[in-house]
């Protein structure tokens, strides 16, 4: 290649300077954009670990996983808090944790209840048994 035909190969350096600052801007745009993009605002999750903490209270949660359904409603306040200094990577698995807490303080009273309802049948089969012994003798 002769001289002439190189300068017209490659761009001045000036050109190129201008060229990588152009790229090293756009490069950085999209990390940005990318950044905020990959951590929104986690509105469903919020929405959907609301719905298990009332489900839980409507379960018997506060009379039976009191601690669980505290947890829960703790964990909902902070990630409530973490939305509103925009850490949504934060409120989300805050949010993430308080649907878990809740779901077990529902299965928990839910099965307190079920145990209770087994006690009473047995409390009442057991009475039957004795009324059907005593008209027996």
């Amino acid at each position: 290649m002769d001289e002439k035909t190189m300068k017209n190969a490659y761009l001045p350096k000036s050109n190129q300077n201008q060229t990588m600052r152009r790229v090293g801007l756009a490069a950085a745009a999209a990390m940005l954009i990318a950044g905020c993009a990959s951590n929104p605002a986690p509105t469903e999750q919020m929405a959907v670990s609301r719905a298990a903490i009332n489900n839980a209270m409507g379960a018997g949660g506060s009379e039976f996983a009191p601690l669980q359904l505290k947890s829960a409603l703790d964990k909902m306040n902070a990630a409530e808090k973490a939305v509103a200094d925009k850490d949504y990577a934060l409120a989300s698995r805050l949010a993430e944790q308080a649907e878990v807490d809740a779901r077990l303080a529902t299965e928990m009273a839910r099965s307190a209840k079920a145990q209770k309802a087994a006690e009473a049948l047995q409390d009442d089969i057991r009475v039957l048994r004795q009324e059907i012994d005593r008209q027996t003798k």
